[in-house]
Order: structure tokens, then sequence, then C-alpha cells
């Protein structure tokens, strides 16, 4: 829970990195700064990492995704790096950047519906006490259905009476509080006002240059 704490003490103290497709501009406030950075979303730079070390207990390798850019007046150069599980999750971190400034998805759940457990209408969109009965639902259903015998049936409420039944999904209602008030509190007014929706006449387009890559890709 100690380092928990501290990543929230951390992040009251950082204003998130926010993409803006109608401007076509990507908005940073690095630490240490108080004024927020506006980077044109196509001299953004993203890259990869892939590294791997050998110690006395085999071949160990490690995944990155990281994104970077040149301060317009100063020239600095900031870098935003964290790890990935895989090369795929590090390229698919990217793409989904490029699927929200260049094909308008609007959210997670357009590109990656829920899983097996989260089926019906009455699906909850969080991993909360909402999302553990209607896995239980769902359990039971499949029971009576034939599709999982008495055996699945029984560990899977084994397990979850092992992990404190309800208490994990509890945290995580809990914790998607605490990050939705860190999300909503005040920002610079000058990220304010950039966060602003445009009128349509006034939102950017894709450069010629990139309109052309594209094609061409």
């Amino acid at each position: 829970m100690l380092p928990r704490w501290q990543m929230y003490r951390r992040a009251e103290k950082i204003a998130p990195t926010r993409f803006n497709r109608q401007r076509r501009e990507v908005c940073f406030v690095p630490e240490g700064h108080s004024e927020p950075i506006f980077i044109p979303w196509e001299e953004l730079e993203a890259w990869v990492i892939e590294s791997q070390g050998a110690t006395e207990y085999g071949v160990h390798r490690q995944y990155g995704f990281g994104i970077g850019f040149r301060h317009p007046e100063t020239g600095e150069r900031f870098n935003l790096e964290f790890p990935t599980h895989g090369l795929p999750l590090s390229i698919s971190t990217w793409e989904a950047l490029r699927a929200y400034m260049e094909y308008e998805v609007h959210s997670l759940e357009e590109i990656q519906p829920n899983g097996e457990l989260m089926t019906g209408g009455d699906a909850p969109n969080e991993e909360g006490v909402a999302f553990f009965h209607a896995a239980r639902r769902n359990v039971r259903r499949r029971r009576k259905a034939g599709e999982v015998g008495w055996i699945y049936t029984f560990f899977w409420y084994l397990y979850h009476v092992m992990t404190f039944w309800t208490l994990p999904n509890r945290m995580v209602e809990w914790e998607n509080r605490k990050l939705q008030r860190l999300l909503n509190r005040s920002l610079p007014p000058a990220m304010e006002a950039w966060s602003q929706p445009l009128p349509e006449d006034q939102r950017a387009r894709p450069s010629d240059e990139l309109k052309r890559l594209s094609q061409r890709v």
C-alpha cells in the first residue's frame, strides 16, 4: 500500500498528457514545469524499446514504449517512456494513440470489447462489485447450459472465496474513484482553454505530407 500511496501523491502533482485531435496537437506539462507545452501531432516522435541481457539465470528481455519532442522555443529535449510486457504491446500503445488522433476512435471499448465475462446488456464498465456479480451469474448460466462442469464451478467459487469474495472488486471501485478525482482536478488555465472544443471550420487538418505518407503505407 505504501508504494501505491506514494504513486497517488506523485500523480496529484503531475498534469496528464493530453491529445487534442481537433487542434492536432499534444499538450505536455513536464515535471518541474508550471506552463504547458503544445506540440503539433505530426512533430511528435515515438519509438519502441527492446533490450536484452544475459545473467546467470538466463537471457532477460525488456520492452517499452516512448514518445518525445523538442521544446519549440528552447530546443530542450523531453522524453516520456514506460515499460510494457512485450513488443506487440509497445506497438499497440502507439496504434491506440493513432486510432484516436487519426481515425476518431473515441474509447478503448470501440476497438477492444469486454471479455467473455462481460456479455449481456447489463455488463458493467469496470471490474467492480457489479462486474463480480455479472461474472457469477454468467458462471451459473454456463453451468445450467452444460458449457462447464461442476468442477469448474466449484473451483471458481473456491478461488473467489480465497481472494476474499468481493473485496478486490471493492478496491477497484475505490481506486477508480480516486483516479477520477485526480483526473477532474483543476488544470493550468492555458491547458483548460486549449482543451475546449473548436468549431468545425477552425479544426486542423492533416498535412499533405502526412496524407502522402499514409497513402504510401
